[in-house]
Parts: C-alpha cells; structure tokens; sequence
C-alpha cells in the first residue's frame, strides 16, 4: 500500500522587513506561568507576555508585564528595537525592520543592525529555578558605545481578559539600589525590576494597543497598557545591559551576576535534556500543588485529563522520565469519582468537570505503557504506587461495567455505551451553548478501542476482565467494519439506537489499529482502515476530523468562537493524530523498514517542518483541512508534540531498524 504523496511545508520565508511572520517562541517557568510572543513584528495575542505569572500554579493566571517599548540612541540617530500595533493598524515604532537574525535556542536572541558595521543583540529567556523572565542586550566587540532606552509596559490582568485605563492603577514605584518595583492592583503580587541600568519615573498610559489574532477569533483584541517609566543605559561592549522581570519581591540581588548565574543553570539544564525535543517536552510539565502535572498547551490551556495521559506517553514515558510519570499519574488516582476521572480543572479551581468517558481509560493505557517501560529499562516504580495505579483499574473498569455518569455502562454485548443529550463525552467535545457539535451518543469507535485495550491490560491480572475483554473484542469485530467504505463505523447504535449507525468518515477509527497497545482488529479490515484514513483523511499536518466528501465538511477553522467551534471536529487537521496513524501504518507493512522510511519521509518530515513555522520548536493544536493547512488554535500544544516524540521513538526500535535484522 502506498501513500498518497504530498510535498512538505516549506519553513516560512520571512524578509527581516516583514513584520507579518505567525512564528512565536514560549519560554514556560515550571508553574504554569510563561513568557512568549512574536519572532518579529508586534504582540499579536493577549497571551503574548514578559511576565505571566500563575498565582495558584498552574492556574490564576495574570499579565503583569506585556512587553517593552525599546530603542538604541547612536551618534547617527534613534532605532527602534520594538514594534506594537494600534487602532486602527498603525505599527509603531519600527524595531521589526532592524531584525536582521533570530535564533531559537537555546533561548530567543535577536540581532538588530543600528547602522552600517554595527548590530544590537537582545535575548530572552526565563530561568525555571526562579521563574524570573531575564532580558540581556549586548554590543559585539569594537561596537561604538551607544544609549539603550526602554520603558516596561505593564497591564496586571487575569491572562484571558484585556486591560483599559483606569484611575485605580498605582504607577508608584519603590526603588531600592537601582532596582524598582511597582504594585499596580493590591490584589495581585509586586512586579520587581533588576537592573544594572538607571530608572526614571514617568508614568504614561499607551492606548489602543491592537491585537490581530483576538480580531480574527471574533473577540475583544484592543487594550490599554501602562509605563510607569523609562530604563536607561549606556551600553559598552563587553558590558551587558540587564533587566529581569519577577513578581513578588527580590530587590537586593545584583542583576549582572545574577542574570550570568541564571543562564549559566539554563543553559545547563536545556543541554541536559534536549535529546527527543526535550526542552519544549519539559516546557509542560508544571507543579500543581505538591505534585507534578502536564499542561494540556501554551498560551490558554490548564491540565485535562484526557490530554495528560495522551500527551506524557510521548513527552516523559517514551523519555524515560518514568519517575515523574509515576508521580503525575498517582496524583491522579485521587480525583477518581464513580470510576472517572476529571476532563479538565477550571482556572477558579472548583469542582472538575467529569465529562469524559475515555479520560479513565487512556488513565489505564498510560498506566499500563508506564509500568512496562519500567520493567523494560529497569527502573521499578515504588510498589505501593505500582499497587494503587493497578487497583485504580479495577475500580474504573468495575464502575464503568455496572454504570456510572452520563449513560456510561457496558452492555450485555460487551461493548460500552455513553452519552446522553447536552453532553460532550469523546474527544470530539466543542460545544456552544447547548449545542453539541458531535454528540456521537451510542458506542464510539475510539471508545471501544480503548474500552478493549483497558480490559486486557486488566485481563491479564483478572480473569473477570479477560472475559469481557475478549467478549467485547469479538462483537466489535463483528459489528464495525463498514463494507461499503473498507473501513469502520464511528459510532454503532447510534443515540442509543440498537442497530442504527453512524458511518461519516472520521479519523476516530484509526485507533482501532494503532496508536494503543493491542490491535483490536487485524487483517484485511485494518488494512483497509488504514488505506481509508490515508486516502480521505491523511494531511502533511495529521488526519483531518472529518472526510472532506462529507457535506457538513469545514475547510477553515477561523471566525468567532461559534464558527470556530462548529469547524473544529468537522474538518478541522489534528496533528496528534498522526501518531496513531502512523503506528497503525507501520502495524499492518510486511516489509517493516520500508515501511518506517516512508513513514519518515512522508509522514513525519512535515511536522518536523513546522516545528519552525509556528511555535518555535513546538506543534500547533490544530490546522486548516483544506492546503495550505495553516496551523491554527493553540500554538503550543502538548499532545502534538508528545505524539511526535512518540513516533521518533517508535520508528528508532529494532523493528525498523538495521539493528533488527539479525533479530
């Protein structure tokens, strides 16, 4: 079977005097907090910050400093380092026509030309230890010296809202040894400025800043920021200017020696771990509490279940990083009701949401790949973790086989049932209003996969589950396949429906071939699942979520949120899904390594592409189904890029390598 050939994104060609590229870089402190923005050109997001700090990490999110206005003063004028939009798309000043490098790693640098024979350069990172956001500017050697300017501008907001002029914020600052700190809202921490430069206070308000990726998600996009004043340095060769954002206190630190000790930890640390993308890997694993949990995606997204145990197969299991693993998923344990597991927390940290029916079972999965690596590189796992992540089976499965939420219960068939009206149950789970876009109430394909595999992970330790597990395994292979496509079915009794059937063409079947444990099918069925997906699903970004023969098909996912919402299962690109196909792919090639270099080829060298199109080292949430498939949602997405791990880890087995031909 070969592929359907299509040509990999090129990486975006963007002059220097282009201020429109999409590329973002993140820089996450560990706490869910995070600075990020623009490789060039002005902050586009209300997300795009310096300073973002999380006040109950990893939620609580506020905007303390946007970003910087800064310009360079030569003997032959003023340049600007920076640029901003205002009403009614007015860029100002012009800092992206001076760009003439930009480097990624380890951290985000810039090179500006001031004049002929003379550049700037500026970096940015932020330091996990201390979750400071730390800016350095520096003259090459034999540089003419010149004045560097900058004024700090400053919001204090939760992350997902915008900010307006207000008589309530507090320009006062305090200024101890050079350094200064300001308090603009009682209610949120100080925001302290270290510096080898000088201050001077003089408050003014920059208004009608314009956000264009909020204008075309159809929401809120123009806000007002607040400068409390203006840093200044005379800058040397040889001498760097400093300045590090924190919140909270902290003004008796030495900003020099604490800035070159900072990046010297940082730079140690990304070193460390920058095999199998392991710095952006590490950018989602946060403190929660006592514990450790994987953000579900930078800018907007918390911890959800579903997308934590997705995304830590590739981001830490598939790593090695077996121990933290452990600990994230034994956390997990706690917030087991009535056999299921939270979809997601909200910011406010009440209740969790329950509305989930696959969250306890990819919980198991995880679990299951989480103990076999384990053994498998003989690294235990603490026996009394080990025990309550295998009793937490049995209460999930126990729960789901008598019925708990939602209509989830198995039935006497074996399969599992789920859904009721109102509620989003699968992965597929946008919903406006009361509106579920894609109900799929009955017995969804995906759901039985995993259904099936939990039941033999458990089997193997029960006899109970074993029975039912291959009692379901064999009505499923009776009553999916689809003769009239070669492939599955996405949802059988449909509503609940004896018989009735659900037979658009969706990518959830993939998973009933790869991307889990256990194969539920085999044969001339998975082959034929496998051909249908790649010939009517298959994107150089992933598996689209819905065949684009389908009248309910959207190409473009963009508009406001009720568009947006109503496209994102329906059409919309989804690269996390790449890596069930391409494991399903290589599960039914007789010729293994051909298999696994069409794979690279094909498959996975477009994602590699992207990790440079749109968040710098990262893959995107989602993309456009119709070419060119622009990434789309959150830029930063953990399950997209834990499945890409997944995959290079996968395809550097001996299976699929010169290593397993003398197997």
């Amino acid at each position: 079977m070969q592929p359907t050939p299509f040509p990999p994104p090129k990486p975006a060609e963007v002059s220097a005097c282009d201020p429109g590229s999409d590329a973002e870089w993140l820089e996450a402190d560990g706490l869910g907090g995070f600075a990020s923005g623009p490789v060039r050109g002005p902050r586009t997001r209300r997300y795009q910050a310096l300073l973002l700090t999380a006040t109950t990490p990893p939620t609580g999110r506020v905007v303390q400093v946007n970003g910087v206005e800064a310009e360079v003063e030569t003997n032959n004028g003023i340049v600007a380092l920076s640029t901003s939009l205002y009403l009614p798309d007015i860029l100002h000043p012009d800092g992206w026509r001076w760009i003439v490098a930009f480097e990624h790693t380890p951290w985000p640098t810039w090179t500006f030309r001031i004049s002929a024979g003379m550049t700037v350069r500026q970096e940015i990172f932020v330091a996990r230890d201390t979750c400071e956001t730390v800016l350095r500017w520096r003259l090459p050697a034999g540089s003419p010296s010149c004045r560097l300017r900058l004024r700090p501008l400053l919001s204090g907001r939760d992350y997902h809202a915008l900010h307006r002029e207000n008589a309530a914020f507090n320009f006062a600052a305090l200024t101890q040894a050079g350094n200064v700190s300001w308090r603009p809202y009682g209610d949120l921490p100080a925001v302290a400025a270290l510096t080898n430069g000088s201050y001077t206070h003089e408050p003014q308000w920059f208004r009608n800043v314009l956000y264009t990726a909020e204008r075309e998600r159809g929401l809120d996009h123009v806000e007002d920021l607040a400068s409390p004043g203006i840093f200044s340095w005379d800058l040397h060769p040889g001498r760097d200017a400093v300045l590090i954002l924190r919140a909270g206190d902290g003004l008796n630190l030495r900003p020099e020696a604490h800035a070159c000790d900072l990046a010297e930890i940082e730079r140690t640390r990304r070193a460390r771990v920058a095999g199998d993308f392991g710095v952006a890997a590490d950018s989602y694993l946060v403190d929660r509490g006592r514990a450790r949990t994987l953000l579900a995606g930078f800018p907007w997204f918390t911890d959800w279940g579903r997308d934590t145990f997705i995304a830590m197969r590739g981001l830490m299991i598939a790593r090695g990083r077996l121990a933290e693993a452990a600990e994230i998923l034994d956390a997990w344990v706690a917030t087991i009701s009535e056999g299921m597991l939270p979809n997601r927390f909200l910011d406010d940290a009440s209740t969790p949401e329950f509305n989930a029916v696959d969250s306890s079972l990819w919980f198991i999965i995880a679990s299951h790949e989480l103990l076999a690596a384990a053994d498998r590189l003989h690294q235990p796992i603490d026996p009394h973790r080990a025990a309550r992540l295998y009793d937490a089976f049995d209460t999930i499965l126990a729960a789901y086989q008598q019925g708990t939420r939602y209509g989830i219960a198995a039935d006497e068939d074996g399969l599992l049932r789920a859904g009721v009206a109102g509620v989003q149950l699968t992965w597929m789970d946008a919903k406006v209003g009361e509106w579920v876009v894609t109900p799929r109430i009955g017995k969804p394909v995906e759901v039985q996969a995993l259904w099936i595999n939990a039941l033999r992970i458990a089997g193997a330790r029960s006899a109970r589950w074993a029975v039912l597990g291959e009692c379901a395994g064999r009505t499923f292979a009776a009553r999916f396949p689809d003769p009239k496509t070669g492939g599955l079915f996405d949802v059988v009794d449909a509503d609940h429906v004896r018989g009735a059937v659900d037979a658009r063409i969706r990518p959830n079947q993939i998973f009933a071939v790869g991307g889990l444990p256990f194969q539920v099918i085999d044969g001339e069925v998975a082959t034929g699942v496998v051909r249908l997906v790649a010939e009517r699903l298959l994107t150089p970004m992933g598996l689209r979520s819905l065949s684009a023969n389908d009248p309910d098909y959207r190409p473009r996912y963009g508009g406001s949120p009720l568009q947006r919402d109503a496209a994102y299962h329906q059409g919309t690109v989804w690269p996390w899904l790449l890596g069930p196909f391409v494991e399903a792919w290589l599960r039914v090639s007789t010729d293994k390594r051909e298999a696994a270099a069409t794979a690279q080829a094909e498959f996975i060298a477009p994602l590699l592409a992207h990790l440079e199109t749109a968040g710098l080292g990262h893959v995107s949430e989602i993309a456009d189904g119709d070419p060119p498939h622009t990434p789309r949602g959150c830029p930063f997405q953990a399950w997209s890029m834990g499945e890409l791990i997944r995959l290079q880890v996968i395809l550097r087995s001996p299976e699929f390598t010169a290593e397993g031909d003398d197997r």
